[in-house]
């Protein structure tokens, strides 16, 4: 069990981190996706999401139109987000670091200050639901250079995970010492 990760019930929020390349497309979908069914689940209270990028191409940019647009076809408002790049600080600060896909996973093990804080980075799509028509996909795939319909795949994957990432802190939550590492190291 790792100290850092186990805080009692009454301390701040579960914070969760959304990590893709230029926090521009997956992440912020990810951080919106996610937000909205906290607050369904009504979890919103108990735990905080924001989106930040490993690279700093987009910072201070608003998300990319065509995910701002798809995202809102399905109720998800994207319009307030800005891009920042991932700092150090956010690997202390954040319970679990959640990457879009592998390169950015590997990015972030490699940038990680230390090596007891490794056990907060995870793979957005490690949430997926068992049965889940998306199961054995691994990566949200960067929908940038691609055509419109990659932004609704996107959104099709990021909502399937987000629900099984639901359920599991849920769970997590509900239980005692719920913040010890060995909670997100093994599913």
């Amino acid at each position: 069990m790792n100290s850092s990760l186990d805080r009692s019930a009454s301390s701040r929020p579960f914070r969760i981190l959304m990590v893709c390349m230029g926090n521009i497309c997956r992440s912020p979908t990810a951080e919106a996706v996610l937000r909205h069914q906290l607050q369904r689940a009504g979890l919103d209270k108990q735990v905080k999401v924001d989106s930040a990028g490993t690279h700093g191409y987009h910072v201070g940019s608003p998300p990319d139109p065509r995910s701002q647009e798809h995202a809102a076809l399905r109720g998800y408002d994207l319009a307030p987000l800005r891009a920042r790049q991932v700092s150090t600080l956010d690997f202390r600060d954040f319970d679990l670091l959640l990457a879009m896909d592998g390169d950015n996973l590997a990015m972030l093990e490699h940038n990680c200050p230390s090596p007891e804080l490794r056990g907060r980075l995870r793979r957005l799509l490690d949430f997926l639901p068992q049965g889940s028509s998306h199961a054995g996909t691994v990566a949200v795939p960067d929908p940038y250079y691609g055509g419109e319909q990659g932004f609704g795949h996107v959104l099709d994957l990021v909502e399937s995970a987000c629900e099984g990432l639901v359920n599991d802190l849920r769970q997590r939550l509900a239980s005692p010492g719920h913040r010890a590492q060995s909670h997100f190291a093994e599913r």
